[in-house]
């Protein structure tokens, strides 16, 4: 029964009861309308995660970069595969045919997403499907490498072993650590087109493709779903009939999606927003520690970041010599792998030159000191002195130099260590003196790490265990920069007609 307030000896004066009462039932209201507002949320958040399809393909990959995964609020950048697979499995129609003639699918569109450490910049990599490359023999057996493999087109991996062989053969070419991995269907893709309410596309040709079922007269038009896959698909009958023109026209889509995404508000409605995550995780297959959790958590992290610092490229190429339908990777792809490990722009002009009082922070602690290991020095870029000048720095922190060679100029980017397999710990040492060096294993050396400084390299840093305290020695040289052939960038803010 409730009381008058004032009334009874232990009220206390008058009204003295009254403001407790009162806080007592705002607060009530509070947490009611937080329940309200909650659960549903909660709800949300169970069905978008229950969604997602987890494999772990862990096992399958034996040895790996030497860069360490990224958890959780950890400030690292991330590197995120993600895969388009051409399975027609649950897309309602035969229209764009059945599945590959080898059984199962393959990954006609490759993006490596690349986010900075720093959450402000986003590099998205396309992969040419006809690229003929190294590839692991046998992608189950963890044993069987890139080094040690078979020329493979790309987007058989992903039919010889998932996604597994995917992460496998990219880390083994360019030796980028993959943090995680997202395979997207054509159902997922479709729907997702749907729940944006359409995507803006602009061709300066018309379109006529029998293959891809599509028509389309030039200009600007807004596609739903089942028109939107057929665009992305469309190769032969546009243009130079190039899978390279295909991804020129996919970025210029991924572009317009983004920029539909923040200009109509996406994440001010509510009902879209749920629409457009809930198509996505429908149709998404992902490693296990990416769950609804950790996208929320790098989608955060990105709330900040501008259009016009998410960049796309295409891994550069060339005519594969022994099939003219097919293309190889050109040399300047290195500058590509190099910018992603060293967490730089790619149009970096800075790229490669000394920073002042620089100390590498290797992902992983060190376990040989600079004093057990021997390091020979290659110039293989044509400045006169770099070798020398890169071994001086070594030399103060305790590595042992066996000696100083020049090689080849024109044939090396950035700067490459190469290594016997028992010295793989030596070389993540020296590595840690160069940030954003590729390791690369050579059975034919011994005991000796080789470093070859080429177009572009970075000169030597001070590594956390090397021995002495005198300070590196002063660089004034460095190597040109690397030519950026065939690496152009589209930022995803740009018109999508250009």
């Amino acid at each position: 029964m409730f009381r008058r307030a004032g009334v009874g000896a232990d009220d206390g004066a008058p009204g003295a009861r009254r403001p407790h009462r009162w806080r007592r039932i705002l607060i009530l209201v509070i947490v009611v309308a937080l329940a309200v507002v909650a659960i549903p949320s909660i709800a949300a958040y169970f069905k978008l995660n229950g969604n997602i399809t987890r494999i772990d393909v862990s096992r399958a990959l034996g040895d790996r970069p030497t860069t360490s995964p990224v958890s959780e609020g950890d400030p690292r950048p991330l590197n995120i595969l993600v895969m388009g697979s051409d399975t027609r499995t649950g897309i309602g129609t035969t229209e764009y045919g059945k599945d590959t003639v080898e059984g199962g699918a393959h990954s006609d569109t490759n993006l490596l997403v690349h986010i900075s450490a720093d959450r402000q910049r986003a590099l998205v990599v396309s992969i040419p499907r006809d690229s003929m490359t190294m590839a692991p023999t046998d992608c189950s057996d963890p044993n069987s490498t890139v080094a040690n493999g078979e020329i493979r087109q790309w987007n058989y991996n992903f039919n010889q072993g998932g996604p597994g062989c995917v992460i496998k053969t990219l880390e083994g070419l360019t030796g980028v650590f993959v943090n995680h991995f997202v395979v997207i269907d054509f159902r997922g893709f479709q729907d997702m087109v749907d729940a944006l309410g359409g995507v803006e596309v602009c061709t300066n040709v018309d379109i006529a493709d029998k293959d891809a079922q599509f028509t389309l007269p030039a200009g600007r038009h807004t596609l739903d779903g089942k028109q939107a896959l057929g665009y992305v698909r469309v190769r032969k009958t546009v243009n130079d009939g190039s899978d390279l023109n295909r991804i020129r026209r996919q970025q210029a889509f991924l572009s317009s999606v983004v920029q539909q995404a923040t200009s109509t508000g996406l994440l001010l409605r509510p009902d879209r927003l749920y629409g457009f995550l809930n198509a996505a995780t429908g149709a998404m297959t992902t490693d296990p520690d990416l769950g609804a959790t950790a996208m929320a958590s790098i989608a955060n992290s990105l709330r900040h970041i501008g259009i016009g610092r998410i960049a796309f490229v295409t891994v550069p190429t060339e005519v594969y010599p022994r099939d003219p339908n097919r293309v190889q990777w050109k040399e300047s792809a290195t500058l590509i792998w190099d910018a992603i490990k060293a967490d730089r722009p790619l149009d970096d002009s800075n790229a490669g030159k000394p920073k002042p009082s620089s100390t590498s922070t290797p992902a992983s602690p060190l376990t040989v000191s600079p004093d057990q290991i021997t390091v020979q020095v290659s110039n293989d870029s044509g400045v006169e002195g770099l070798a020398l000048q890169a071994g001086s720095a070594l030399a103060v922190q305790g590595f042992r130099i066996a000696g100083y060679a020049n090689g080849p100029v024109g044939e090396t980017t950035g700067v490459i260590i190469r290594y016997a397999a028992a010295q793989r710990d030596a070389a993540r040492t020296v590595a840690a003196a160069f940030p954003g060096a590729t390791l690369k294993a050579d059975d034919t050396l011994g005991d000796v790490i080789s470093v070859h400084l080429g177009a572009g390299a970075s000169n030597p840093v001070a590594v956390p265990n090397r021995i002495g305290t005198d300070p590196l020695p002063s660089m004034t040289l460095t190597a040109s920069p690397a030519a950026s052939d065939g690496i152009e960038t589209r930022s995803a803010d740009q018109d999508i007609c250009n």
